[in-house]
């Protein structure tokens, strides 16, 4: 009964977050140095989400999955709550950092709304750079991974250049690059698929080469081929490295695609980032942030998915 009852109070936990920083953000104003917000986008936020998750909450009464769910994590959400409450207090309510750099909530939110067509081409191109990216590092890396961890004559000849060029930062390319290649948008997309490059050619021969040779013994005896022992072996057996590299390149990836787009580009968050800093606009350096943080996880998610499927045997060994 007693667990019952606790269950009960742990599923309002996110609605007493957002009605905690609800009551703050309406009985404390704001401090006069900060610039006036024209609109409340926050109060019309925190209005939403207190909402839905008092909905949310009374659902979780005749739906035992989504119970759980707000009973585990509902603490987590409380304390959110209360940490975006102190923040606001020391920032927007009370002044104590500077204001310059430090907005108000209306500020940042009032930015996703009048710039959200130059926000949405600046993610567009982002994420052009950041797919084109990703695949032609992942392609090179895959194939030259193979190549050294299977090729006895590959490793010998290749690996010595790249252990001198594979440590080196992508970023440190990129005067070079941009003399290099014609355009900004080509020179991006060779420093991030670099950057991806190496951890995804380090993973997959090394996944390859820490491979059983008894398997590859056995192919041998029962007739397989060399193409049969890379494809139906040697990779099978190394895909939880080449996730782990994939993984490792694309956080480099996405500091490559940053510091390569404040350098040359023309568009893109990275590039928004720097012109809003030039302008001494930190609204928009922050929604640049939160885009940043709300990009990567939509994609680490989504590799995430891709692995689940591709290695259920693991699933649940490495979350998210």
């Amino acid at each position: 009964m007693k667990q019952r009852i606790t269950k009960a109070v742990r599923v309002f936990l996110p609605f007493l977050g957002t009605l905690v920083a609800s009551v703050l953000q309406v009985c404390v104003p704001d401090s006069p140095l900060h610039p006036v917000a024209q609109r409340h986008y926050y109060n019309g936020l925190l209005a939403f989400l207190a909402l839905t998750t008092l909905i949310l909450a009374f659902l979780s009464f005749v739906l035992p999955k989504l119970k759980k769910n707000l009973a585990e994590k509902g603490p987590f959400y409380l304390g959110a709550g209360i940490l975006v409450s102190l923040v606001n207090l020391v920032t927007a309510k009370l002044a104590l950092l500077p204001v310059i750099f430090f907005p108000t909530y209306d500020n940042i939110l009032a930015i996703f709304i009048d710039q959200h067509d130059l926000l949405l081409k600046c993610t567009w191109y982002s994420f052009r750079l950041i797919f084109l990216g990703v695949l032609w590092g992942t392609l090179t890396g895959f194939v030259t991974g193979v190549l050294l961890g299977f090729s006895k004559n590959v490793y010998y000849w290749i690996n010595p250049y790249i252990k001198l060029i594979g440590p080196i930062p992508a970023t440190a390319w990129i005067p070079l690059v941009l003399t290099t290649f014609p355009t900004p948008f080509g020179a991006s997309v060779f420093i991030i698929s670099l950057a991806v490059w190496f951890p995804v050619l380090l993973m997959t021969s090394s996944g390859i080469q820490n491979t059983s040779k008894v398997y590859f013994e056995v192919g041998k005896t029962l007739g397989a081929g060399k193409l049969y022992q890379v494809f139906r072996i040697a990779v099978p057996a190394a895909l939880p490295s080449i996730f782990q590299g994939v993984f490792t390149g694309i956080c480099s990836a996405f500091i490559a695609l940053m510091t390569a787009e404040m350098f040359g580009a023309k568009y893109g968050i990275g590039w928004y980032i720097s012109w809003q800093k030039a302008m001494m606009m930190y609204s928009g350096v922050y929604a640049g942030l939160i885009l940043i943080a709300i990009f990567c996880t939509a994609i680490i998610t989504a590799l995430f998915k891709i692995r689940g499927k591709l290695l259920v045997w693991q699933k649940g060994l490495i979350k998210w």
